[in-house]
């Protein structure tokens, strides 16, 4: 773990998971405070205050989803998105194995916040070690009277339930998500309404994942307006990213929004093994496009100087902070297959719901597949290029989407490896493709 300032990463020992080190550190004295001297409303004008944007990928301030879901007096829920299946993701992994009560806590302070008598935690299927730590720390909470009926005597009472997912990548959106939890196939839905509105069992739901979650007792103990001074005014506050591929120490850093990417790629993450040219960079999960450079051809040193990790920042670049995993490519590897990797796993995980989605992935499949096997034809590219496009805005979900973004970045910023592949039945340089 690094970056310029900590606020929910921590040394982690044998026993940081469990309820006696986690209070030891200070922890459920936000929630204490809250049932103790604070209203709902109290809680939402720091949330608010604090300019909290979600980690999942969208970035939608937080403090306005609560405040859009209206208490009628009917039941209303909170579920934390643990379904983190974006590759190169594992960052909410993290939260769930080392430090699962802040992830609890958080969601007892956001329960409170929007009088939620029920909230639930969706959790990857795969995960089995994350789903140990995250329920065991239900029991514990539960066995110490954080949650259940009447918490501390305060009056407020909030049950928590964990629910394991069954493998579904399409499940991590928030639609789908919810399909899951009620037990039905794990399909997105058409919005409007939004989930605010009509959500789990058609009642208002917000949705938040655990990175964004985790933040709110933190926001709470030391205010709105101190998370907000942390970061940039556009983009405030700390990010954890999971950092992989080609590089030196991979794992979970937390880091300011707005600090260096060189500092943070050549300094804290000890850059390129061996000394090797940077080549790209996948900043946000392979959701997000491909970042190479000025010359659309090489990420040199001072093209990565100029750029600082912020939303403001990569959108500007052409790409986005996204999920917060960030492959990382040294000069050598072939963008052709790691494009074909992608596309596996894009056809693999369409739900098959929407038409566009459903015959687009396969159809891209199919096409990168031929070229890796030396019979690709000229007009692929454009073929391929097109499939994407052709799914942009014509599916429920962003799966489509963001396959398509993924796709058409990765061909136009290395279209001289396309062509060559096509051209020459084999990779620029000798077909490898380098161990992410």
């Amino acid at each position: 773990m690094t970056g310029r300032k900590v606020l929910m990463t921590f040394p982690v020992t044998e026993t940081s998971h469990t309820l006696a080190e986690y209070r030891a550190r200070g922890g459920y004295s936000a929630v204490s405070r809250v049932l103790n001297a604070m209203s709902p409303e109290d809680v939402l004008r720091e949330v608010m205050a604090s300019g909290l944007q979600g980690r999942g990928g969208a970035a939608f301030q937080v403090g306005k989803k609560w405040a859009a879901m209206k208490d009628d007096g009917q039941p209303h829920y909170l579920v934390a998105n643990a379904d983190e299946g974006e590759p190169g993701t594992f960052k909410d992994r993290w939260i769930l194995e080392n430090a699962p009560h802040l992830l609890l806590e958080s969601m007892l302070i956001a329960s409170f916040a929007l009088r939620v008598r029920n909230c639930f935690v969706y959790i990857r299927g795969e995960f089995d070690v994350p789903y140990q730590r995250i329920q065991g720390a239900v029991e514990e909470a539960y066995a110490a009277g954080l949650f259940g009926e009447n918490i501390a005597g305060s009056g407020f009472s909030c049950d928590i339930v964990i629910f394991r997912g069954a493998g579904a990548y399409v499940c991590g959106e928030a639609s789908s998500l919810l399909s899951s939890l009620e037990g039905t196939r794990g399909y997105p839905r058409n919005r409007p309404p939004r989930l605010t509105v009509k959500g789990l069992y058609q009642r208002p739901t917000v949705i938040n994942n655990v990175e964004t979650l985790s933040n709110v007792a933190w926001i709470v103990t030391n205010g709105g307006a101190a998370y907000k001074a942390l970061g940039t005014p556009a983009s405030p506050g700390t990010r954890l990213l999971s950092v992989s591929g080609h590089i030196n120490k991979p794992g979970v850093y937390e880091i300011e929004l707005g600090y260096s990417w060189s500092k943070f790629l050549h300094e804290d993450c000890g850059g390129v093994p061996g000394g090797r040219a940077l080549k790209a960079v996948i900043p946000g999960g392979i959701s997000s496009q491909v970042l190479t450079g000025a010359d659309a051809k090489v990420l040199t040193a001072a093209d990565v100087e100029s750029l600082a990790l912020d939303h403001a920042v990569l959108s500007k670049a052409g790409s986005s902070l996204g999920s917060g995993g960030m492959i990382v490519i040294a000069e050598g590897t072939c963008m052709v297959h790691l494009l074909a990797v992608m596309l596996r796993f894009y056809h693999h995980e369409s739900c098959g719901q929407c038409t566009p989605c459903r015959e687009g992935m396969g159809w891209l499949h199919r096409i990168i597949d031929r070229i890796i096997a030396g019979k690709g034809r000229p007009e692929d590219i454009g073929r391929m290029i097109a499939i994407a496009k052709a799914n942009d805005g014509t599916t429920i979900c962003g799966l489509g989407d963001a396959a398509g973004y993924a796709t058409v970045a990765m061909m136009d910023r290395f279209r001289h490896e396309f062509d060559y592949y096509i051209a020459n039945g084999r990779s620029m340089n000798g077909g490898r493709l380098e161990c992410l």
